[in-house]
């Protein structure tokens, strides 16, 4: 038993629980699995994710993915917050594959996090990886640290947003990006 199962068998026992019930035999087992799966940004790194989808393009127009889902963990309480990531970046001379903006999506969701920070470093890693000219990410997601404890608001939702470069100083190029994806 690896020492995470060991510690899901603790908290299991200081609920309450009979560790030995016939629905509980193998739950620090699963329960590991599924905290390594749910906290496995922490062993990815941008370059890898990429994986060279950089491709060279003559395109200086807006570029936007939308919509991607995406859950994490609050690093706060350790429950989910699900929701969807709009990117949009203004090509440099070189575009990403479609693929990698979900990618480095996943990579930064799959850690314990704030959405906040996580919106920022969505938006780094574009502008690290593409060189763009700038770029824009927004993120709307639901928390069950607030939907199922403390204020119990069900319809509540959290957007947040970084803008960089092009996206940031241009007001026509925000607007642009807004009207996009729908804000």
């Amino acid at each position: 038993m690896s020492n995470l199962e060991t510690l899901y068998q603790q908290v299991l026992a200081e609920l309450g629980e009979d560790i030995n019930r016939e629905g509980l035999l193998d739950t620090p087992n699963r329960a590991a699995k599924a905290m390594r799966f749910l906290t496995s940004g922490y062993e990815t790194n941008l370059h890898k994710v990429v994986n060279n989808a950089v491709f060279t393009s003559d395109n200086d127009e807006m570029v936007v993915v939308q919509g991607i889902e995406f859950y994490s963990l609050c690093e706060h309480h350790m429950l989910p917050f699900i929701g969807r990531c709009h990117i949009g970046y203004l090509p440099n001379g070189h575009v990403l594959g479609l693929s990698k903006f979900a990618r480095i999506t996943d990579m930064f969701a799959r850690r314990l996090q704030i959405q906040e920070n996580m919106t920022k470093q969505i938006a780094e890693a574009v502008d690290e990886i593409t060189g763009c000219r700038g770029v824009g990410v927004i993120v709307e997601a639901q928390h069950m640290c607030m939907m199922m404890r403390g204020v119990q608001k069900q319809n509540s939702m959290m957007r947040t947003s970084v803008m960089k470069g092009a996206f940031r100083e241009n007001q026509a190029t925000r607007d642009e990006f807004m009207r996009l994806v729908g804000l």
